[in-house]
């Protein structure tokens, strides 16, 4: 199950210290740990797993087996601001927010995988080769005699 976050208003560096934290863990562990943790980024990321794992539910996957296989923080837009400065100049202040995305994997579900299918191949059928002989030709010129 999926669920994504986008434009947060926080820093995609810092959001990316508390997300690689939860990443592989079983999402009862991974509810702990946002809750303990001194991060601003962690309550956000824990109400999207609580909505990962709702999706999943009603999805009919079981909450008991999930865990997180990925959580992604990309760069979402950033707002540009301008603070001013000494002798009546200016400078730049990036304003940052980021995309998270959170995949939650169920790893009691039984695998599905696919079987081949086995065809059957036409005997191979053997070829002689037959050599060709060719023969070469000897030409004969005919000079006149004077």
């Amino acid at each position: 199950m999926k669920a994504f976050l986008k434009n947060y208003r926080q820093s995609p560096r810092k959001v990316r210290l508390v997300a690689d934290l939860i990443k592989g863990k079983r999402v009862s562990e991974a509810f702990t740990q946002l809750q303990n943790l001194p991060k601003r980024a962690a309550l956000p990321i824990e109400k999207l797993l609580a909505s990962a794992v709702a999706n999943a539910k009603n999805a009919g996957l079981n909450t008991d087996d999930l865990y997180v296989l990925n959580v992604t923080v990309n760069e979402g837009i950033v707002m540009k601001r301008s603070m001013p400065r000494a002798r009546g100049s200016a400078s730049r202040i990036n304003k940052r927010t980021s995309h998270i995305m959170l995949d939650l994997i169920d790893k009691g579900a039984p695998k599905t995988t696919k079987k081949a299918v086995k065809t059957e191949k036409a005997p191979k059928v053997e070829k002689k080769e037959e050599k060709t002989v060719k023969k070469s030709k000897t030409v004969k010129k005919l000079v006149p005699s004077t």
